[in-house]
């Protein structure tokens, strides 16, 4: 039975829209992260998940440990029954720094991002009336180091602006500073290499852009991992670490080289949304899709259909919207594209479509999918083994 005869005879009894996730596929992808990652554990980035029952089954997989979450309000929620969970991201939100204090449990299993002493005079001043700072559990805290490429003595920067932490001295003095001020605890270092793990490297129809690609990915798995060794050394000379994180599922088996790093952060290689199909090193399974329903027929050879606007974050481009996958052959019109409520599609297979029959998309970026619907429908051959309610369907919208 082909993929799309059994998407549809697995889902013939829901009116779309829905989104689906492939288990088998799912499976595969994670064994392929796991055998990747040569042996260190992969810490999952939730916010490329957004559904905390494939969470739980992830991360009861061999290879899979702990998560990296995106804000702190999702991450003292996972910490409820997850006991090991990093805040990827600086957080300025007062209340649940409040939250956090005043629950021991939650302490103990979440750790905060900072990247400089700002954010500690930000956590102390937001948690100082509501705890005195002799009952107060020692917050845990990760320090993020820019693991940008940088050329030409600095002025050209190729990767993610995140932490103005760039050399190991820089880093070394903050970790000095968080060790001998009271209240805190540093437990670990994260950095994320955008321009690897996150920008492909075999971009369809430009292959002398992939070339500069891998060229410019080359010189920065070295400059990396020399520097993030440096940076290791000279923290460990000031506290000891529990984990030093790094990498993204672009960049697993380059990262996992490393004897510096500890574990490796991964998540969109889970669902494998459409922006990493253009990767050299592997080739992950379409496991997340969804559905739409045909509504109307504008045109000879061209079909509409209910809402499609599901665009990825990022820079603004093509490579942001959704595509359509069954029936193949289909695609969108560019002077259209994805839209808010309603979605052209064209094609020879338009002519086999009817009001109320279905139209498959793959997404661009993984767990934004999980945004627009309140479940995700686990498909096991042809057939849904359960619904399993996304952060939406929890009604939780952290960002």
């Amino acid at each position: 039975m082909s993929r799309q005869r059994r998407l549809n005879a697995a889902t013939r009894d829901l009116d779309p829209p829905f989104a689906v996730v492939d288990l088998a596929a799912l499976r595969a992808n994670a064994a392929d992260l796991t055998r990747r990652a040569a042996g260190r554990p992969i810490r999952v980035a939730s916010k490329s998940v957004r559904c905390r029952a494939v969470l739980r089954d992830v991360l009861a997989t061999d290879g899979f440990a702990g998560v990296l979450a995106y804000t702190l309000a999702e991450a003292r929620w996972l910490a409820t029954d997850i006991d090991d969970v990093v805040v990827a991201y600086p957080t300025a939100d007062r209340g649940e720094l409040r939250a956090l204090v005043t629950d021991p449990a939650a302490a103990r299993r979440v750790t905060l991002m900072v990247d400089g002493i700002r954010q500690l005079d930000f956590i102390d001043s937001a948690i100082d009336s509501v705890i005195d700072s002799a009952e107060r559990p020692r917050i845990r805290l990760c320090i993020d180091v820019d693991a940008s490429l940088r050329l030409l003595g600095g002025r050209l920067h190729i990767g993610a602006r995140r932490s103005p932490l760039h050399s190991a001295d820089a880093v070394a003095a903050v970790a000095r500073q968080i060790v001998d001020r009271p209240g805190f605890r540093l437990v670990g270092l994260m950095s994320y290499e955008a321009q690897i793990a996150g920008v492909g490297d075999r971009p369809p129809g430009h292959p002398l852009k992939g070339a500069a690609v891998r060229a410019m990915q080359a010189a920065s798995v070295k400059e990396i991992a020399a520097r993030r060794a440096a940076v290791v050394s000279a923290v460990k000379q000031v506290a000891p670490l529990e984990f030093v994180n790094g990498g993204g599922t672009g960049s697993v088996d380059r990262t996992a080289r490393e004897r510096a790093v500890t574990e490796i952060a991964a998540g969109s290689g889970l669902y494998a949304p459409r922006l990493f199909d253009s990767y050299r090193a592997f080739t992950p399974q379409p496991a997340a899709l969804f559905a739409l329903p045909v509504t109307r027929t504008p045109a000879p050879g061209i079909v509409t259909v209910a809402g499609g606007g599901w665009i990825g974050s990022g820079p603004a481009g093509a490579d942001r919207w959704p595509v359509p996958v069954y029936p193949t052959g289909l695609s969108l019109l560019p002077t259209e594209g994805a839209g808010e409520v309603q979605t052209p599609v064209r094609g020879a297979a338009t002519a086999d479509l009817d009001i109320g029959d279905r139209v498959w998309f793959r997404h661009a970026k993984a767990g934004e999918l999980c945004e627009h619907v309140d479940a995700l429908h686990l498909i096991e051959d042809d057939a849904i083994t359960a619904s399993v309610p996304t952060y939406r369907g929890e009604g939780k919208t952290f960002l």
